[in-house]
């Protein structure tokens, strides 16, 4: 089968949406199918464009056998709403060319990632031009968190963009998104049930238990009976990131309880700096993939802070390798948030925003270690069950096969029912 895999982020990006296309990609070509790939070069989440790149150039390499083809892109220095915008809207409009490199290649499936939506538009018309299917994959509902978080302002641009997002779903052939709260937003913004299934991010359940060949805490200076609290990713708007030092520095009396912030993005300047002066927080730029796993398995307790009103709208990439580690997690979301059921089987669930009461759960995980223990067990569990990475991985095959199998005389878009439906799934604790 022909995949062309559209999205704005991919390796060698090692955080968010890049990570998991182009694990995607490789393992499609692992299993024999041919695999483009339509992206930028890489930026995120430095926002600035990687070494041995160019943002103004388009390019071409094969990339563990992938064929890659790199659009240039516009990448702001101080990212703000307006300047998101045209960020996003810079790659879809010169990525139009590299789509038009693929009509001759005939994909069978044309599969796009959101964020940008902007690219929607193209990716429906190279598929139309082809014959192929078009997938539409949410991995943030970018109009919807822009508008919730502040970085877009106004009644009726708001009522504008929601009404082409609305029109954009109707018309790809098949919809899926990383959570249940996702699917049934894109259900209630007009996907037919037909048409829509659940796609989560998955964890290398296997990765995580190979042996550690970087020790942390001794590169730290972090004694081996210490409490480690982590938080490790991209340090941007999205996070309520600013919270980490108010409970680093309240919690600053606790000899025995150390703080890693592992990240890079537009917050990570105010965030070292409000960590000034705090002896036992250690600041850390994004690590190798190759060390990630000893990085997550230094942790005894996983902090996700999360802004108020994003929680249903952007599920973290990295809670799947959070709840995979067998550690707890101490999250900022609302209890009725898809989010915030799951944390509370393997974690401690705060509000938004509530630093003391982020210090107080950590406290309490630090002061009772069979607790913890049987928290981070139970996301394990929750992890192997529903997040192993080839388990979901041939799942994502299935409903590309069956998308392609749609594509034979006589069956046209209303016929191809794909079976696979986005029904809930049990969270422990529930």
């Amino acid at each position: 089968m022909k995949i062309l895999l559209y999205c704005l982020n991919y390796a060698p990006e090692l955080t968010g949406i890049g990570k998991y296309t182009a694990e995607q990609a490789e393992w499609l070509v692992a299993r024999g199918h041919e695999v483009h790939v339509v992206t930028a070069p890489p930026y995120y989440p430095a926002w600035h464009v990687g070494e041995g790149y160019r943002a103004s150039r388009y390019s071409r390499e094969i990339r563990n056998g992938v064929t890659v083809l790199r659009a240039p892109l516009w990448i702001p220095a101080q990212p703000s709403g307006l300047r998101r915008v045209v960020h996003l809207a810079s790659f879809a409009v010169s990525s139009i060319a590299c789509l038009v490199t693929q009509l001759g290649w005939r994909p069978d499936v044309v599969f796009v990632v959101e964020p940008p939506l902007f690219c929607s538009p193209a990716a429906l018309a190279c598929a139309r031009l082809t014959g192929a299917r078009a997938w539409l994959h949410i991995h943030d509902y970018e109009i919807d968190a822009a508008f919730e978080l502040g970085l877009l302002k106004g009644r009726l641009l708001r009522r504008m963009a929601e009404g082409f997002e609305r029109w954009l779903l109707r018309r790809f052939d098949h919809v899926s998104s990383i959570s249940n709260a996702m699917v049934a937003l894109a259900r209630r913004k007009g996907a037919s049930d037909d048409r829509l299934t659940m796609l989560p991010n998955w964890t290398d359940l296997g990765a995580l238990m190979r042996h550690a060949e970087v020790d942390f805490r001794a590169r730290l200076g972090i004694p081996a009976d210490a409490v480690v609290a982590l938080y490790s990713g991209t340090i941007g708007a999205k996070q309520g990131i600013e919270i980490l030092a108010d409970v680093a520095r309240q919690l600053q009396a606790r000899k025995d309880l150390h703080f890693i912030f592992c990240g890079t993005g537009s917050g990570a300047p105010a965030l070292h700096a409000a960590c000034v002066g705090l002896e036992r927080v250690h600041c850390l730029p994004l690590q190798p993939a190759s060390d990630f796993p000893a990085l997550l398995n230094t942790a005894d307790i996983h902090l996700m802070p999360q802004r108020a009103g994003a929680a249903d709208l952007v599920l973290p990439s990295k809670m799947a390798a959070m709840l995979a580690s067998g550690k707890p997690v101490v999250a900022t979301a609302d209890a009725n948030t898809e989010l915030g059921k799951l944390v509370i089987g393997c974690g401690i669930l705060v509000e938004p925003g509530d630093s003391a009461a982020m210090a107080d759960a950590i406290t309490a995980l630090a002061d009772a270690p069979t607790h913890r223990h049987a928290l981070g067990q139970a996301g394990r569990i929750w992890a192997e069950t529903h997040l192993e990475r080839e388990s979901v991985l041939l799942k994502f095959e299935e409903t590309l096969l069956q998308l392609q199998a749609s594509r034979l005389p006589g069956k046209g878009v209303e016929e191809k029912g794909v079976e696979e439906k986005g029904a809930d799934i049990d969270y422990v604790g529930k």
